[in-house]
């Protein structure tokens, strides 16, 4: 994404910058993901204030437990998103390609 656009909703689609492929997401979607990486992101500062603050390991690790199922939670509602707009238009508009790439992804995430 473009520095310009973090932050803010950009009304045309962000591309990434490993491939040509975009995503435009409603302003929903978009408030929602963004919501819950600034989450993941304050809690992340918080484990790296708690190792500078010495913090028991333990509590350290619970922590981290819970920025893992924010992670998680960020990933399937990501996921679910995908599946209905953008696989859903694939397969509406004969992509039969977009069934394999779903499935490798699936396979990555179940690691």
């Amino acid at each position: 994404m473009e520095e310009s656009t973090i932050g803010k909703k950009n009304e045309t689609a962000r591309s990434c910058t490993c491939c040509e492929r975009k995503k435009s997401r409603d302003e929903r979607e978009y408030r929602d993901l963004m919501n819950r990486l600034s989450r993941i992101e304050g809690q992340v500062r918080g484990l790296k204030g708690m190792v500078e603050s010495d913090v028991y390991c333990v509590d350290i690790l619970t922590q981290v437990s819970a920025v893992t199922a924010a992670l998680n939670s960020f990933n399937k509602v990501l996921l679910a998103n995908h599946i209905r707009t953008c696989v859903a238009e694939d397969i509406r508009d004969g992509k039969a390609g977009v069934v394999e790439e779903l499935v490798t992804t699936l396979q990555k995430l179940m690691k």
